[in-house]
């Protein structure tokens, strides 16, 4: 053989490695940082897995010179385990906040999340062969992430775009931050009245999400722009406007906001999040039917998979896990009460992580928010009696748990889902799954405390929509002083939109009602520059620039975003 021969490779290729898991670490932190910035201004989070893909090739491949498809499968397998966290606490701890309750234990949260992971994930695994082998279910989001695992030169293409959006984006938030140039008041330039609220959000961050998105972000448009360019007008001129504490209509978009849309939208949320719920109980069935065949075939598990014993044994010291939490999580809830809190917590996890499992798989849509608000909610009650920050507290905390079990399970059938498209060993992958799992809870409730420190959670800068619900949720039940007529309102129109058999509809409308139209607007740009690059340049070159770039847009300005609140806070 010449000096200058390529060696020959012989075995399989390297797949579960080192270079693979401090890779999934890295880039896990920085998109769990990214999607959960951006989950508190927009109220929604998306998949971390696309993003981990592209930015694994720039590493794996362009940097490292590794030619593993497997390897980087692996790679953001990891990244989108830690990114888990993410949408599960983003959705749930908020509220503690937003009800001014400070003062609980943060490595208790930390721990349940991480229990509440470990649950998702060991009671989803067994039920691989039946969704994936078995029924083929289609998971679009994995499909999505194969194509680009498959294409390895357009791999490191989207990798340099996604670059260079994260590049602009951070330049254009850091010079916005430091000229105080957040928004541009256009509305007062062409003579709008004052409660049509023409301000526009400068954010790269916000129009990469719309790109995403595309139409399916349009119904979220409709509700911001129904709240101020159409209600507003005709409150306006009917003389129906709210009255101020003077006497006087209110006219100022915010005001307008707190006391008309926002209600309003919190109720179309809830109505929405249920009768989303109700409508996926023929899902809910075939899940049951999945869970049944797999356990009759449970024998045929093969070496591919993690012994079914250790996945017993996750479960068990999980739940354990959670009693413990739950009992410490306030001196006045009680060993009793704590453990009637595991044990729905335990079944609640392994009953909707399937089911949302069975919804993402078949619809690319998942009712993650409404399973939670329903968790909580009985979770609530459990704990009633013991005193309202108390009841509150053991909540939320069994509740946060469940909600990142939730998408754990989601985030890892769709992993597997690309796995098995692209050749990937399934055990390895689950293995890779449980590695990322912890990491990311900590991660996640690190970047709470500071941005909650620098701006405030709830605040006009974050929002923080579905904590916001949460905590509306919450004060309802304990009897709190709350508009109970505008939440009715809105949950009945909100359960009617999702009754239309678009999935979400109630939820996207009621983001619009609830965001500031700041966002909203901005958000429009988004929407609307993808649907004109798709009937113009066609939906590849979307696929294989557009969102690359769009994702890019999307951490850049995250980065920005919390390194500006890391500066605020310990820089004084």
């Amino acid at each position: 053989m010449s000096a200058t021969a390529r060696p020959v490779r012989y075995g399989p290729y390297p797949e579960l490695s080192l270079p693979a898991i401090l890779v999934g670490y890295l880039l896990g932190a920085v998109i769990a940082v990214s999607i959960g910035y951006a989950a508190l201004i927009l109220g929604f989070s998306i998949e971390g897995s696309e993003l981990a893909a592209i930015l694994g090739f720039g590493i794996l491949r362009g940097i490292m010179r590794r030619t593993s498809i497997v390897e980087n499968n692996i790679n953001q397998t990891i990244a989108s385990a830690v990114n888990g966290a993410s949408a599960g606490m983003m959705f749930s701890v908020p509220a503690l906040f937003i009800l001014g309750i400070t003062e609980f234990s943060y490595p208790l949260m930390v721990l349940g999340c991480i229990a509440g992971a470990v649950l998702g994930i060991a009671f989803i695994i067994p039920l691989r062969k039946q969704m994936i082998d078995f029924e083929r279910l289609t998971f679009p989001g994995g499909v999505a992430v194969a194509t680009i695992l498959k294409s390895p030169g357009a791999g490191m293409h989207k990798a340099v775009l996604m670059l260079g959006g994260m590049a602009l984006s951070a330049i254009v938030y850091a010079v916005a931050l430091a000229t105080g140039f957040e928004y541009w008041n256009v509305g007062s330039l062409v003579g709008m009245p004052e409660y049509m609220n023409g301000i526009w959000f400068i954010s790269l961050l916000t129009f990469g999400v719309a790109y995403i998105a595309g139409k399916g972000g349009f119904f979220f448009i409709v509700g911001g722009y129904v709240c101020y360019w159409v209600l507003a007008p005709v409150l306006a001129q009917t003389g129906a406007l709210p009255v101020g504490a003077d006497g006087l209509p209110v006219t100022d978009p915010g005001a307008l906001r707190a006391l008309l849309f926002r209600p309003v939208g919190i109720g179309m949320l809830i109505g929405g999040a249920v009768m989303g719920i109700i409508l996926a109980l023929p899902l809910i069935i075939s899940a049951i039917r999945s869970m049944q065949e797999s356990s009759r075939t449970q024998s045929a598990l093969s070496r591919d998979e993690m012994p079914i014993r250790l996945l017993y044994g996750a479960v068990a010291g999980a739940a354990v896990v959670l009693f413990v939490i739950a009992v410490l999580s306030t001196a006045e809830l009680g060993w009793v009460r704590g453990l009637a809190m595991a044990v729905l917590g335990t079944v609640w996890i392994w009953m909707a992580g399937v089911i949302l499992s069975e919804c993402i798989g078949r619809t690319n849509w998942s009712p993650l928010s409404g399973m939670t608000l329903i968790a909580v909610t009985i979770l609530i009650f459990i704990a009633s009696g013991i005193g309202d920050r108390g009841a509150i507290i053991a909540s939320v905390m069994v509740g946060a748990a469940a909600c990142v079990a939730m998408a754990q399970a989601t985030d890892l059938m769709l992993d597997l889902k690309t796995g098995y498209l692209v050749g990937a060993t399934p055990r390895k992958q689950q293995i890779g799954q449980f590695l990322g799992a912890w990491l990311g809870p900590i991660i996640v409730m690190a970047l709470i405390l500071l941005l909650h420190q620098a701006e405030g959670l709830g605040s006009e800068r974050l929002p923080a929509p579905q904590g916001t619900v949460l905590a509306g949720l919450i004060q309802g039940i304990l009897g709190g002083d709350v508009p109970v007529e505008k939440y009715a309102a809105g949950a009945g129109l909100g359960a009617l939109l999702s009754a239309s058999g678009i999935g979400g509809l109630g939820i996207l409308v009621g983001l619009g009602f609830y965001l500031p139209f700041h966002i909203v607007l901005t958000y429009s740009l988004g929407t609307l520059t993808r649907v004109v690059v798709d009937w113009r340049r066609g939906h590849r070159f979307s696929d294989e620039v557009g969102i690359p770039i769009a994702a890019g847009l999307i951490v850049g300005e995250a980065l920005v975003g919390v390194a500006h609140a890391m500066i605020k806070v310990f820089g004084g």
